[in-house]
């Protein structure tokens, strides 16, 4: 496994064989390791350079990955939190990593809460992006999100209503930037995720809950890891106010919220988002 000098940018795609498909995934950085879960129709190509060299930067392994049967991995697909939770920890497993953080974005934000519940051996931390927490909500997700999620191909537009906030100049710009760096990559990209596939899986409506899972909701009531999660206070998708409803019942849990931000804060503040991350690794056990 490579860890030398690269960035997000240069750092070469790798592979790793585990039980019976091969895990595509690229590592930047030295130290403790962070493995990231992506978003729904995700690669390893969505996530913003600048929060993963940053994370780098500050004495991470940065870990990224593509789904078995999506992106370069093989194997069979499937968007079930499940599945995409025994995806990380197979990796995991496969590149013996320990003292890891296991992080996640979106639907991979729920991945990283089955792997928290389900397969914490491994793991010191849990970080969490503009995602939901399992069981019953009090805000639900907003039609726009479905209607603008479920087209063929997004265009720039499309991208900020669904991560960051339209009715924000500053975030706007925030976009326009991210979109810029993400392009940056031009070489050895990775595979898009199947856009009809994708769109079967997430239904036409908003969904309560969105992540019916009460085992995992029990689970992250009785663990020990700390949990971190980062939003934007306007998430078309995964309100950050069902997080809050939930302040009394999670007992190893840290919210931060970003004003006038939407469901990928980590995009439009890449820099302190990381820089948040790391305190809170460091400050935590």
């Amino acid at each position: 496994m490579s860890t030398t000098e690269h960035t997000a940018i240069t750092a070469p795609n790798q592979f790793v064989e585990s039980k019976g498909r091969r895990l595509a995934y690229r590592s930047i950085g030295t130290g403790k390791p962070i493995v990231f879960c992506t978003r729904f129709r995700g690669n390893m190509d969505v996530w913003d350079p600048a929060f993963l060299d940053a994370l780098a930067a500050r004495g991470f392994q940065v870990i990224t990955f593509d789904y078995s049967g999506l992106g370069l991995s093989t194997g069979e697909k499937d968007y079930s939190p499940f599945a995409l939770a025994k995806d990380a920890n197979d990796l995991i497993e496969a590149l013996d990593l320990k003292d890891v953080v296991i992080g996640g974005w979106s639907l991979g934000g729920l991945a990283a809460q089955v792997v928290v519940a389900m397969y914490s051996e491994r793991l010191t931390h849990a970080v969490l992006l503009g995602t939901s927490p399992p069981g019953p909500n009090v805000k639900l997700a907003e039609q726009l999100f479905y209607d603008t999620a479920s087209k063929p191909v997004n265009s720039f537009e499309d991208e900020v209503i669904l991560f960051f906030e339209p009715r924000s100049q500053a975030s706007r710009e925030a976009a326009r930037r991210s979109a810029d760096r993400i392009a940056q990559r031009t070489e050895n990209r990775s595979v898009p995720v199947p856009a009809d596939w994708a769109a079967a899986h997430i239904g036409d409506k908003p969904q309560n809950p969105l992540f019916p899972a009460e085992p995992i909701l029990q689970a992250l009531k009785t663990t020990t890891l700390p949990i971190l999660h980062v939003a934007g206070d306007h998430d078309i998708i995964c309100p950050v106010e069902n997080w809050y409803a939930l302040n009394q019942e999670l007992p190893t849990a840290q919210l931060l919220t970003y004003p006038r931000a939407g469901h990928g804060p980590q995009h439009e503040h890449p820099e302190a988002t990381a820089e948040h991350i790391a305190t809170f690794v460091r400050s935590t056990s």
